[in-house]
């Protein structure tokens, strides 16, 4: 679930914060920069882990702050493929049941991987795994805020770089904002996976 990731960037650090030490400086900066953040074909990462390399500062004319490039591993949410995850049902809509794991909340079970059979129930506005025994039939409700196991099929990654100013009013930044930069598709369509609660007695 967590991955260790190398990665470099260039820190500027301002005159003013000169009389701090530079490695308090350069370890704030990453952190501001990247904490809580999505990096393209990365992940989400979390906090940086340390630092393996800071490269000769430079001062560029006209400029009194220092430029270094840093060489730094990070922290960073990225599940591998088919790996089995917790969390709690966030909301769940004719698409899916949307999951949370505290942290991050861009999860999505599609209808189609849940457990079969599957309905969407309108009233409840639930998803109800319309369980059959041996000699009995349950309708088993994905209630809000329950613990659910799943398995993660798949990630999608989108650019949401800007791009300039294309069209009038704006209307393509306002876009930009509503997409997920990083969004997770998982699966409960197998036995041992969905509710905790479903399976607390086998």
């Amino acid at each position: 679930m967590f991955v260790l990731t190398e990665l470099k960037d260039t820190v500027t650090i301002s005159p003013w914060q000169f009389k701090q030490p530079r490695l308090d400086c350069i370890k704030q900066t990453l952190n501001k920069r990247f904490a809580n953040k999505v990096v393209h074909k990365v992940g989400l990462c979390i906090a940086l882990w340390d630092i393996q390399k800071i490269e000769d500062a430079y001062i560029f004319p006209g400029d009194g702050s220092s430029h270094s490039v840093v060489h730094f591993r990070y922290v960073v949410f990225r599940p591998f493929m088919d790996e089995i995850l917790l969390g709690k049902i966030k909301s769940c809509s004719k698409e899916g049941v949307n999951v949370t794991v505290n942290f991050y909340d861009d999860i999505l079970i599609p209808a189609e991987s849940l457990q079969h059979p599957a309905r969407f129930d309108e009233s409840e506005q639930l998803w109800v795994w319309e369980y059959s025994g041996e000699d009995e039939s349950h309708d088993l409700f994905m209630d809000i805020g329950e613990d659910i196991r799943f398995r993660v099929i798949d990630e999608t990654f989108t650019d949401t770089s800007p791009t300039g100013p294309e069209g009038p009013g704006g209307a393509e930044a306002e876009e930009v904002e509503k997409i997920c930069p990083y969004s997770i598709t998982g699966s409960v369509s197998e036995p041992g996976l969905g509710l905790l609660s479903w399976w607390a007695n086998t």
